[in-house]
């Protein structure tokens, strides 16, 4: 507790506070000092957060940090917020990305520094709102707020076809969120007035709500994550996203929408889960197969990125409906590792793009003549992308596949072909840009990453071998709370 304010509420109103002042800067004339203002809150918004992990007791299940205050008293709906073993380690996440976008942004972003600086520190402390939310409306809000900064991010700073994206992105996770509001209301009037997540899970439920909540639930959560076939608006989003607003989309954005179902579909609609697991599983598996299928034709490699966002993310999801806690846990595992690959994958293209204003594949090659150090990191994030043992983009998918073929042989048979059309888009694009002759006069005139490229993908490339090295530290915090989770959804099966 930090002058006499709880931790959560700390990770979540810094980041925001700390957003709010850099606009107040005004315009461009005080860019330097909107960048440093940026700077020290997004450290700040990492600091306040740290005591939740130090003081966290992994032993223990239950909420932890809790705060409860009235907020809107006559509907019963109030401010309260916690965090167990699974949410406490994405607002790390959030905190740590948000620290290395605004780095990213630092030279790069000429125009209404102020305005691209607070939109993601004001997004973090939303996107921290939404996973310590344990009321439903303020879970809502937040959800809904998150958007706009990423809206803005997108139609503002984005490439030639980035209004298109902006209103894409807007309209699919908007309406995908009014069947949930639907879902809200009715868990309201069937809990007696209560907007309580937790009271929720304790909700005696035939089959048929159940159904109806968890596909509800569904359309926005698969939107968010994306799974196939709802997944068609994050490559046009990535590719036009300028690079900081591509690293929180993938790192924290489709992590919330996974998130959900842990939080909500899972516990408050068991049997229903259990009762359409398959359905969970094929679309997962399609994600990881045919989306992988598609990846490897993409000649733009911020598209190719994204399209193996959505194959690593249905990993997740089928993590999540296998019903054992390996899978669980592989799941989670994914999350957080996806958040450094994915976000140090961009972050490459990124450093390019700066460069030579183009992501086209064919536009480069013979890279690492000029840019050694840059391909030296680019190769190690390329082989974490492809599953290599020994870094973190390994850990979740062996667990998850171990998971698999404890419940069929033909999931983890499907699942593991992700570590071969990985391997084969991920290392066919490196190839192509990063070795062989320098076709591109351009290409030959580019200069090294930087001091401040050079710390950012450095402290990306130390978190992707340390969890793929050493995982305990974040599956010790996580397992408590799987197995209750899991121990609630397996006595609840009809």
């Amino acid at each position: 507790m930090f002058a006499g304010i709880p931790p959560i509420s700390l990770t979540i109103w810094v980041p925001i506070v700390a957003g709010v002042a850099v606009l107040a800067t005004g315009n461009d004339r005080n860019a330097s000092l909107a960048r440093w203002i940026a700077l020290l809150g997004a450290l700040l918004g990492l600091w306040v957060a740290l005591p939740l992990y130090t003081g966290f007791d992994s032993s223990s299940a239950a909420m932890q940090f809790e705060e409860y205050h009235p907020w809107i008293e006559y509907l019963n709906i109030n401010y309260h917020v916690g965090v167990d073993g699974i949410s406490m380690l994405f607002i790390l996440l959030t905190s740590f990305t948000t620290i290395l976008v605004v780095l990213a942004g630092w030279e790069v972003i000429e125009k209404k520094v102020a305005q691209y600086l607070g939109a993601f520190l004001i997004m973090s402390g939303l996107m921290n709102g939404v996973f310590a939310a344990l009321d439903a409306i303020l879970f809502y809000v937040f959800w809904e707020a998150m958007l706009i900064p990423m809206f803005i991010v997108i139609g503002v700073w984005g490439g030639p076809n980035r209004v298109y994206a902006a209103v894409k992105f807007f309209l699919y996770t908007l309406l995908g969120s009014l069947l949930m509001l639907v879902s809200i209301i009715y868990l309201y009037f069937s809990s007696g007035g209560s907007f309580e997540i937790l009271d929720w899970h304790k909700l005696p439920l035939g089959m048929l709500p159940q159904i109806l909540i968890f596909l509800s639930f569904f359309m926005a959560f698969a939107v968010k994550v994306p799974m196939w076939p709802v997944h068609t608006w994050l490559p046009d989003a990535h590719v036009e996203a300028p690079t900081g607003g591509s690293v929180v989309l993938a790192a924290i954005m489709l992590k919330v929408g996974a998130y959900g179902f842990l939080r909500f579909s899972l516990p408050i609609a068991p049997d229903a889960s259990h009762y359409l697991s398959g359905f969970m599983i094929t679309l997962s598996l399609i994600a990881v197969v045919y989306i992988g299928l598609v990846a490897l034709v993409q000649g733009d490699m911020k598209k190719l990125i994204a399209y193996s966002s959505i194959s690593h993310m249905g990993f997740v999801t089928l993590g999540f409906f296998l019903f054992n806690s390996l899978g669980m846990e592989g799941a989670l595992v994914q999350m957080i590792s996806h958040g450094f690959i994915s976000g140090a994958m961009f972050l490459c293209v990124g450093v390019m793009y700066d460069r030579l204003h183009s992501r086209q594949i064919k536009d480069y090659g013979g890279v690492v003549k000029t840019m050694p150090m840059f391909a030296a990191f680019f190769m190690l994030f390329a082989m974490a992308n492809s599953g290599l043992p020994a870094t973190s983009g390994f850990v979740g998918e062996f667990m998850v596949i171990m998971a698999s073929i404890q419940v069929n042989f033909w999931y983890a048979f499907l699942a593991a072909t992700t570590l071969i059309f990985g391997a084969a888009y991920t290392l066919w694009m490196y190839k192509r840009v990063v070795f062989g002759n320098i076709t591109n006069p351009h290409v030959a005139e580019l200069s090294d990453i930087n001091k401040r490229e050079f710390l950012i993908l450095a402290v990306l490339a130390v978190a992707v071998l340390a969890m793929g090295l050493y995982p305990k530290p974040f599956t010790d915090v996580m397992h408590s709370s799987v197995m209750q989770l899991q121990a609630h959804i397996a006595q609840s099966k009809l």
